[in-house]
């Protein structure tokens, strides 16, 4: 086993997670998961350690390893965090920055997925987007950290379902704060997006709270 293999694997593991084709509470089998990956136990054992660590996994008492459920006090930590990384580097960002171009292809594919109703693709278009903003400041160990918080984000999501309603809720403000910076409102744009950023969480709040989801015991994945 490799030290490069494990974080590989938990890097696939991760997107899974990001890609929504892992929810919350879903219980992981050690033989399904290594052998989808085509790793050894001991290799998969140490991504789960890794992933463990960065509270995308939990790890129960006779009840081996599960994808974590984020809480409502989960969520306002992850929102707290993004407002902290997005929105200055938005407001620093320069428009022809390939990171923009990553926002363009988000929008063009969230408008596209919208059309095709397909939420699923909606939502992971929004997470390309907000990476797109990150990206803007040219810094690997931040985008690494943003990796992260987007996979913590994204199980947040999954506590809502498969309610597309948040997600089509936000396609055409991408969009519009896109137009914005690539104006040269940099400033302007940051500005939205901190207000963005704070009816998203109030909103995640919210449904999540009503749907009774955060926080609840795992679930036995089919």
């Amino acid at each position: 086993m490799t030290v490069d293999r494990a974080e590989r694997s938990a890097g696939a593991i991760r997107e899974l997670i990001v890609t929504g084709r892992l929810v919350p509470g879903q219980r992981l089998s050690e033989q399904t998961v290594s052998e989808s990956l085509d790793v050894s136990r001991n290799t998969l054992r140490e991504a789960f350690r890794i992933l463990v660590h960065e509270g995308l996994l939990v790890r129960r008492p006779n009840a081996g390893v599960a994808v974590a459920r984020p809480t409502l006090a989960d969520i306002v930590d992850i929102y707290r965090v993004r407002r902290l990384i997005e929105v200055p580097v938005l407001a620093a960002g320069d428009p022809a920055h390939p990171g923009a171009r990553m926002m363009r292809d988000a929008v063009d594919a969230a408008l596209a997925a919208r059309l095709g109703g397909d939420w699923r693709d909606i939502a992971a278009a929004n997470m390309r987007f907000h990476s797109g903003i990150v990206a803007l400041a040219g810094s690997p160990r931040l985008e690494r950290v943003h990796a992260n918080l987007s996979a913590e984000l994204r199980l947040s999501f999954g506590l809502l379902g498969d309610d597309g309603d948040f997600f089509d809720g936000f396609v055409d403000r991408n969009a519009g704060l896109l137009r914005r910076f690539l104006a040269g409102d940099a400033d302007g744009a940051a500005a939205d997006l901190n207000r963005y950023l704070t009816d998203s969480e109030r909103m995640l709040q919210q449904m999540v709270d009503r749907a009774g989801t955060a926080g609840t015991p795992d679930t036995v994945s089919p």
